[in-house]
């Protein structure tokens, strides 16, 4: 394989016109370029090119369609970023909440194994989750102000303040761990099941990093498939196989945890502003039609419709 070498912007912007590009700001085009990165931009042509081995963009097709494109997603991913931050801290402190109430606020008490399912199938899974926080706690509570006060004046950290510097990544996993009353518990707060909130968890953990991290979104597909709910029904959306074409495993799945994970004002609000990304970006394709993304995205065509449904 050939080694990749570098491109100055004059003969990365050659390249994009000989693949059937249009560019008609060569200035803007290289500012763009500097400061976005030519390799993270073209992420997103593969939306563009034609239907074929040729590897061409679609007749017409313009740079700013691409940039424009690049920009929904970084504005989609920044609205998603925040809400599941707010599903992570309401999480964490249920969680901490619960077990602090039934198993005590110290170290010792609320990492006890005892506190946890005792099926022997999982005990090496709870011994390895316990020594991660324990090393989280350890290496991180001191860089932390709330985590560091408690450790310097009272030489331990609850873990109401613990859940700080402990990932989402573990949090999430813990939960398919702990006792069943405790499962019931949580989930009941969110009035779902507790399989839903066992495959939930791990779902928004992946995409706060994948957010985090700045990678693409908009299309995105996680292993995991989640359940059918009701929204699946009363959206209509279309089978396949008896399977639900849109809003298992893409984007539309995040969106109907998050309803369901969120507060009605907070999804509402979500909403509206990923609603308004949208209709911005619908006036600025031409080659391509808002449908093609939404369709990327697992968006039903009826998609707003979740937000009136209760």
């Amino acid at each position: 394989m050939a080694n990749k070498v570098f491109k100055n912007l004059d003969e990365q912007i050659n390249i994009l016109i000989d693949k059937g590009l249009k560019i008609s700001d060569i200035e803007y085009t290289k500012e763009v370029l500097l400061r976005e990165n030519y390799f993270f931009l073209m992420g997103y042509r593969h939306v563009f090119l034609r239907k074929d081995t040729s590897r061409k963009f679609k007749e017409g097709t313009t740079f700013e369609e691409i940039y424009s494109l690049f920009v929904f997603d970084r504005m989609f991913r920044n609205i998603i970023f925040k809400n599941i931050l707010i599903v992570e801290n309401n999480y964490k402190s249920i969680l901490s909440y619960v077990l602090s109430r039934e198993y005590g606020y110290k170290e010792r008490d609320y990492l006890n194994v005892k506190n946890f399912d005792n099926d022997k199938s999982k005990m090496r899974q709870i011994n390895d989750l316990i020594r991660k926080i324990k090393r989280q706690l350890r290496i991180n509570g001191k860089s932390h102000m709330a985590t560091n006060h408690y450790l310097e004046n009272y030489g331990y950290i609850p873990l109401w303040i613990g859940v700080k510097v402990i990932s989402f990544g573990i949090m999430s996993e813990i939960y398919s761990v702990l006792k069943m009353q405790d499962k019931i518990e949580i989930a009941n707060i969110y009035k779902i099941d507790v399989p839903d909130l066992i495959v939930y968890l791990p779902i928004l953990a992946n995409y706060r990093n994948l957010c985090a991290h700045e990678n693409i979104l908009f299309d995105n597909f996680t292993q995991r498939v989640i359940p059918d709910t009701k929204y699946h029904n009363l959206l209509n959306i279309d089978k396949t196989n008896e399977e639900y074409v849109y809003g298992k495993n893409d984007i539309f799945a995040l969106i109907i945890i998050l309803k369901r994970l969120l507060r009605p004002v907070d999804f509402k609000m979500m909403m509206n502003e990923i609603n308004y990304e949208i209709d911005k970006l619908t006036g600025l394709l031409h080659t391509i039609k808002i449908d093609d993304i939404l369709d990327k995205m697992g968006f039903p065509p009826n998609y707003r419709d979740i937000m009136y449904i209760e």
